[in-house]
């Protein structure tokens, strides 16, 4: 996707060129865990396993009857649950990368995304969240589990100014959450 610069300034039309890394999808992974019902429900299962943990040490210190077991396998858990994002993102990153580099064009009527091998335009409707980090704008759909997701990394933009207009378009089509 090749376009005039100067015409797509005029017509509010950002571009991104860029090349996916597994810190991307891990990012919006973890991004959209602190506001879906699953990353919710790992919250309450992470804290829950902690405090069982703690109660099972206070017992096996205090000399009474524990499961070692438990004691070797609770933090194990908590830690493959801490890691899930980024295990995710290796396997979203394998996809991508065969896809080689990505070329982004955002407007207020949605965004395309060309790859060597694939096109896809999609309409803000279909994600209609959002969420910025310091280094992504992550778009989301609207399912309570906000399965789809596109990541637009601002290392993308040409020029500093473009991730400026690229947030007012965001936030002009888009909820911020």
């Amino acid at each position: 996707m090749v376009m005039n610069m100067g015409r797509d300034a005029e017509q509010g039309v950002v571009e991104l060129a860029y090349q996916p890394v597994v810190g991307d999808y891990a990012t919006a992974l973890r991004e959209r865990r602190r506001f879906n019902r699953a990353g919710r429900l790992q919250k309450v299962a992470l804290v829950l396993i902690a405090f069982a943990w703690v109660l099972n040490l206070g017992v096996a210190v205090g000399g009474g009857d524990t499961h070692v077991f438990l004691l070797i396998w609770m933090p194990l858990l908590v830690a493959l649950l801490l890691a899930q994002p980024w295990l995710q993102a290796r396997q979203v990153m394998k996809a991508a990368t065969r896809n080689g580099a990505f070329r982004a064009a955002v407007s207020d009527a949605g965004l395309t995304v060309v790859t060597e091998h694939s096109s896809t335009s999609v309409g803000f409707a279909a994600q209609p969240r959002y969420r910025e980090t310091k280094e992504l704008f992550v778009l989301y759909s609207d399912d309570k589990n906000a399965t789809c997701f596109t990541v637009l990394p601002k290392r993308g933009a040409a020029h500093p100014a473009d991730v400026d207009r690229l947030r007012e378009i965001l936030d002009r089509n888009l909820t911020r959450v």
